[in-house]
């Protein structure tokens, strides 16, 4: 598990990250620059995403509906991590939650590709929108969260104009 606070003394930056399929926007990588960790919400597309992904700070992911072939069976399809002492769910569609979002700080997830932040019953939760190719005339997002002792703070981040 990884500290409660980031090396410097604050919370730990997260990126977060959904429904890239495939495709790693050189805009989304300048946005990660200094992230302490990355959560990736399913729709990878391609396994050379995640590997870009590592080389900005570590990655857990899950896989989503497009992720399929032998190189996906290594991502689970939900998955709960403990970062800056809360407890986040990844889980790529809300209709596949299995678990009681009462028992998590946040739940994070993407399949919609439409970003949002809500605070349902106290519990954040978070959808980075998509960062790969643009669909229909959504935005192209991800978001930063932070997370540590004063809570979590999430800010959905517009890659494109």
């Amino acid at each position: 598990m990884l500290p409660a606070v980031a090396p410097g003394g604050g919370p730990v930056r997260i990126g977060v990250i959904s429904d890239t399929h495939g495709l790693l926007r050189p805009e989304a990588v300048a946005r990660l620059a200094g992230v302490e960790r990355i959560l990736h919400a399913g729709d990878i597309g391609r396994p050379e995403v995640i590997e870009a992904l590592r080389r900005i700070a570590p990655v857990d992911a899950i896989r989503g509906n497009v992720d399929t072939g032998a190189w996906a069976a290594a991502y689970p399809e939900s998955l709960t991590v403990v970062i800056g002492g809360r407890r986040i769910h990844l889980v790529h569609a809300l209709e596949w939650l299995r678990i009681d979002p009462a028992s998590m700080d946040a739940v994070v997830s993407g399949h919609s590709h439409k970003p949002g932040i809500a605070m349902p019953g106290g519990i954040l939760h978070l959808n980075p929108g998509s960062a790969g190719p643009r669909r229909f005339r959504l935005p192209v997002t991800l978001a930063i969260l932070e997370a540590g002792e004063a809570g979590l703070h999430a800010v959905i981040h517009q890659l494109l104009a």
